[in-house]
């Protein structure tokens, strides 16, 4: 993996796991952050200019220019999950994990882009509403439908059986 990939990656998984929805990364570069959170050498020029290409391709905005605090965009939420379903393909863990949905019609938008990107995404189609997968991305999966607003009508469950 290149230096370039693994500091974008980096930005991206950071903003994705922060608690309030954006990250301050000028705190990246000073070197007692870097220690107390175990992040490697990282260059200030080479993190302004991956800040500078997530901004470029609309993975993330600025939210403050005076405290360099940036937050992922829709676009960016949905890259970080299509990395954590790469991530996920290594082992098994036994574990099936099933998207079953009963989305209203007045949702019809909402409801194709999930289909859409369960089959995108490499999930099995069971039954009308059902789709199903190997890959460790319960957490991932469960994000993405809150970030489209269908949680209400959406079960994602972890099962280790399936008879067909």
């Amino acid at each position: 993996m290149n230096v370039k990939r693994r500091i974008t990656d980096f930005v991206l998984l950071s903003l994705e796991k922060s608690i309030d929805g954006y990250v301050r990364f000028d705190d990246f570069a000073e070197h007692h952050y870097r220690y107390h959170y175990g992040i490697p050498e990282l260059k200030k020029t080479a993190l302004s200019q991956a800040l500078k290409r997530l901004r470029e391709g609309g993975l993330i905005e600025l939210v403050s220019d005076e405290k360099l605090a940036y937050r992922l965009t829709d676009k960016g939420r949905e890259k970080v999950v299509l990395a954590s379903l790469k991530f996920s393909e290594k082992e098994w863990d036994g574990k099936w994990r099933l998207v079953m949905f009963d989305i209203p019609e007045k949702r019809r938008q909402a409801r194709d882009l999930l289909r859409s990107k369960l089959k995108q995404w490499g999930f099995v189609h069971f039954q009308q509403s059902v789709w199903g997968t190997k890959k460790n991305c319960a957490k991932a999966l469960r994000d993405f439908v809150k970030s489209v607003g269908i949680e209400d009508w959406v079960m994602v469950v972890e099962s280790d059986n399936i008879d067909r």
